[in-house]
């Protein structure tokens, strides 16, 4: 936690550090507000009231005191910090032709503590890995936000990237679209979490265009990519399939109708371009919600 004190001006530091620092997950600091801190499922109020001097000190010091270098990232609503945490951002946005060109007067900040939880993918490799083949099975795993889907998809890329010895899985060549560096957590070119010694890493480009990308440049035999969404994804994964490419996903949603009844991700169904579909209960257990073999058995 000692990366993410340093970006805060000292008064603030000395009401953080008392804190349960090993358990946070979010600091949020909106101008003229308390600060709020999420530990768990439990929010903390600090009794500091927070102005506009410090908000920017924070940004100067998370921008290297170049705030026109990380430009880009502003205008995407957050920044990666070393360590792989995320500072969102939020305040007066500045739109031309169609693009965020800036956020300025800046009014919040809400840093999202990284933490990586190594196995905690082990219990939906029974249902995502394709022994016999060396492979998985085209899969989307489905939840609400805050129940770990990106959790555990990073650690199911550090997995099949180096292989699994119980299952007799060798690690293969995956492809990594993070468009919004919450998978690898790039950060000026290394990536801050282990995703593996086979994983190649595309960070900050849309989805659809980095599996293009990866599938014609590095020849991966997985693809990965979170929170899919749109049709121009769906386009992507149907020409990762065609390529021999096989893919694991998240998306949001409570359970399969979701899917099915979705006007975009039902298309994947429908044309049997998923084979397994899994959700994360509240407890965060893994469960099985559609094999496709079930369905082929049914018709």
């Amino acid at each position: 936690m000692e990366e993410i004190l340093s970006y805060f001006p000292i008064k603030i530091r000395e009401k953080l550090i008392h804190q349960r620092l090993n358990l946070l997950e979010e600091i949020r600091i909106r101008n003229n507000k308390g600060i709020l801190l999420k530990i768990g499922q439990v929010e903390q109020y600090i009794n500091y009231i927070t102005n506009t001097e410090d908000i920017l000190e924070i940004l100067q010091r998370i921008c290297d005191n170049s705030i026109y270098t990380y430009q880009n990232q502003i205008c995407n609503g957050y920044i990666t910090i070393k360590g792989g945490h995320r500072i969102g951002i939020t305040g007066n946005v500045v739109i031309k032709e169609g693009q965020v060109i800036n956020i300025s007067h800046i009014y919040s900040l809400n840093f999202r503590i990284a933490r990586q939880v190594l196995d905690c993918s082990n219990s939906s490799l029974k249902y995502i890995l394709d022994l016999p083949n060396n492979s998985i099975h085209n899969t989307i795993i489905i939840s609400p936000p805050g129940r770990g889907k990106t959790t555990i998809l990073r650690d199911l890329v550090r997995k099949l990237s180096n292989g699994i010895e119980e299952y007799g899985f060798k690690g293969v060549n995956i492809g990594v679209v993070d468009e919004r560096g919450e998978i690898a957590a790039m950060y000026k070119g290394a990536p801050q979490n282990d995703v593996g010694m086979r994983t190649d890493i595309l960070d900050g480009v849309p989805k659809d265009l980095g599996m293009r990308m990866l599938i014609r440049s590095m020849n991966p035999k997985i693809i990965v990519a979170d929170e899919i969404g749109t049709l121009q994804d769906v386009e992507a994964i149907k020409y990762a399939a065609c390529s021999g490419v096989k893919g694991v996903f998240t998306a949001h949603g409570l359970g399969l109708q979701d899917i099915i009844k979705s006007p975009i991700l039902g298309e994947l169904y429908q044309n049997n371009m998923i084979e397994r579909i899994l959700t994360i209960k509240p407890d965060r257990k893994i469960e099985l919600l559609y094999d496709e073999t079930q369905k082929k058995e049914a018709i």
